[in-house]
Formats: structure tokens, sequence, C-alpha cells
């Protein structure tokens, strides 16, 4: 059996941490090294891997040039035990509050990602799995034909109307990046634009459903957004998000420098999503307050994943339910990390 050795980013974080747990698990002699600062995970999220063999940690951080020369040392010492050698950079500032910080944003999505895959080009890596965001469709992020699709072209805001989306620009600018070293021929791989994506251990409840869940367990009731009123989304559960990425990196012909939509198409209104969190927490009646308004909002996102689905064996397999389920069990408990 091939043995693979991957190096992932923000290894802590809610992609880094389920992707490691995925690959130990696989029963396989794969290996990890991961490294991550902390700056919105903890320790906690990787402490049932971290006394495995098959995982070695490091806190650094991606934008530290000596630290990633440790890094690039240590992955030059250990591959020639490995068949294949797998980059995934899963460092990303994705927080909402943080989209608006232009140069925290740049430094790390743009220029660590660059890095981190001029690293990998150096070490003699076969694959460089970018995650990317569905945030870069902006203002064009659905269609009524089956959702919006990769190659659909795109129209964003810009500075007069909303400094988000420095982040979707930047993000967008990493897929080029890619895109030029696999044409070029320096490795394959490819970006996945990941859509809404939740975890039942986000360990900070900024994201949508751990928020409502923290709000109604704490505050007994949910302050949302005036733009709430008229929205809907999907959400993908961090399962298949991950799952999505380890099927494209076990895809050689679809590793062709092109980006993936990774989404679910199970789409809901976040009023009817506040709503149905309420039902499930024993809250009849639940209160909805509305306070703010975010420029340049899209009222849906809703993605094609067709390409992912035809080109992988990748499909979902946490619905809504199921995930909503297992988020308010985690934190009703105080189990998130």
């Amino acid at each position: 059996m091939m043995k693979k050795m991957y190096v992932i980013s923000g290894i802590t974080g809610m992609t880094g941490n389920e992707l490691l747990r995925q690959i130990l698990e696989n029963g396989s002699g794969d290996r990890v090294i991961g490294f991550d600062n902390f700056y919105a995970s903890s320790i906690e999220t990787v402490k049932d891997c971290i006394y495995n063999k098959r995982f070695e940690f490091f806190e650094y951080d991606i934008n530290n040039h000596e630290q990633m020369k440790q890094i690039e040392d240590l992955v030059l010492d250990r591959k020639s035990g490995y068949d294949e050698l797998i980059y995934i950079n899963c460092a990303a500032v994705v927080h909402t509050e943080h989209f608006y910080h232009v140069y925290e944003t740049f430094e790390t999505n743009v220029e660590g990602m660059n890095l981190f895959l001029n690293q990998a080009i150096r070490v003699g890596a076969q694959k460089y799995i970018n995650c990317s965001t569905s945030e870069v469709y902006s203002m064009n992020s659905w269609n009524e034909e089956g959702g919006v699709r990769e190659e659909d072209f795109i129209t964003m805001a810009h500075a007069e109307h909303s400094q988000r989306t420095s982040y979707a620009v930047g993000k967008l600018l990493t897929e080029f990046f890619l895109k030029d070293a696999v044409d070029n021929g320096l490795l394959k791989g490819c970006s996945i634009r990941f859509a809404n994506v939740y975890s039942h251990n986000e360990r900070f409840p900024k994201h949508i459903i751990p928020f409502i869940i923290h709000s109604f367990k704490n505050d007994g009731k949910v302050v949302l957004l005036e733009n709430s009123k008229k929205n809907r989304r999907t959400f993908l559960n961090n399962y298949d998000s991950c799952s999505a990425v380890l099927a494209l990196a076990n895809t050689d012909s679809a590793l062709d420098g092109t980006v993936y939509n990774v989404a679910t198409d199970e789409e809901v209104s976040i009023i009817d999503l506040a709503e149905i969190c309420a039902g499930k927490m024993g809250i009849e009646n639940p209160i909805i307050e509305y306070r703010g308004y975010r420029e340049s909002d899209p009222e849906r996102r809703l993605l094609s994943t067709e390409k992912i689905r035809t080109r992988t064996c990748w499909e979902p397999k946490v619905n809504l339910e199921k995930g909503l389920d297992a988020c308010i069990k985690n934190y009703l408990a105080g189990d998130q990390v």
C-alpha cells in the first residue's frame, strides 16, 4: 500500500484538525506534519491525536520564515520513507469579523499561502491542495440552474461597497498561484471553494450556526443582522468538507490546477435556521432580534458541485439535521474546543 506524508498548515483549525483525524483513521501508514499558531484555534482540537506516532505538531506561524525553514528541513529529512508527499494549506483568516482587516488577511491568506506553495515545490511535493472560499463569487454566488459553477464569470463588490471583498480577492489570487505552478509542471494540485462550512467543535462561536446555538444557550435570544430577513444559505459539515479534500488529493486526474466547489444543495433561510436550532434546544417561540446591516452580502449562496462529483467519488454524508444535532449536543454540554 502506498504510504503518504501530509504537511498541513492550520492543523488545529476547523479544517485542519478534521483532516488530521480522517488521515490517521484510515488505517494506513500515512504520516502528518502539522503546524498552527493558534490564531483562532487551540491545541485542544487535536488532543485525541497529539500522542499518535504518525503525527508531529509544531506551534509555528506560516509567516515566520525561520519556523517554516525548520518545517522544510524536517520534510526533507522524513520524505524518503514515503511514496507521496502532499501539502495542504488550511491556514486562513476566516472569521467574518476579520474579513475587513486587509493587511491581516493578505499576510496569511496570500503571502503565507504562496510561501507554503513554494516550499512544497522546493521539497519535491507531488501535490498541493489550496483551500479557497466561495466568498470569491461575491455578488454572483447563486443562480437558478443548479447553482453557480466554477467556470462562471464573477462580479465582485469593490472597496466602495465593502472592504470584506479584500478577503475574497486574496483567496482568488491564491488560485492563480496554484494554477500557475500546475500549468508549469511543478506539481499537481487544485483549489477548493468551500461554502459555509460548520463544525460541532469550533472554538469560537463566530460562524452563524455555533453563534445561533451559543446565543440561545447563554442569552436566551439571538441577534441577527437585518440581512437575515432575506438571506438563504446552504451549510457544509466539516466532515464532508475534509472528505472532499482527501477525495481530490487521491484523484490524480482531478489535480489539473483548476478549482472545485464543495457544498451541499440543502438551502435554508437564516431565520428558519435559527428557529430549527431553537426547536432542537427545546425553546418555544424563540426571541430573534435584528441589528446592523452588512453591505454587499449576497441573498443566496448556492453552488453547483457537479464537477467534484463527476471527477471524484465524493458526495456529502452529513445532512443539516444530523449536523445541527451534533453541534447542539456539544455546545449544550460545553464540549466545544
